[in-house]
């Protein structure tokens, strides 16, 4: 599946659970939800958790928890590009150009 296939996917399952409907305003919060929980995912990686009600995780079970916050947080990207009519293709594009202009080789 790609990008485009996933956002429409994504939009459909929202729709269907009346999850859509939320403002971008409402979508900020769960967007800021979704990047405490990646960097607590990250924490875990890099320095570890020193809670004394956290399990020990293995380096597998931490890396797919990455994976899963890293793709809540792009499935929030999507649906606020569906909200704002933005191709989510056309972010690559727009980053990779925005960088060159700052950064000339």
């Amino acid at each position: 599946m790609n990008l485009t296939e996933h956002e429409k996917w994504l939009i459909n399952f929202y729709k269907q659970r009346n999850w859509y409907q939320y403002s971008p305003f409402i979508r900020l919060n769960y967007l800021s939800e979704e990047t405490g929980e990646l960097s607590r995912a990250i924490r875990a990686i890099e320095i570890g958790r020193d809670h004394p009600g956290d399990k020990q995780l293995s380096s597998i079970k931490k890396r797919d928890n990455l994976q899963e916050e890293l793709a809540n947080i792009l499935d929030q990207l999507l649906i606020f590009c569906s909200k704002y009519n933005i191709d989510p293709n056309c972010l690559l594009s727009a980053s990779e150009n925005k960088l060159k202009k700052r950064f000339p080789e």
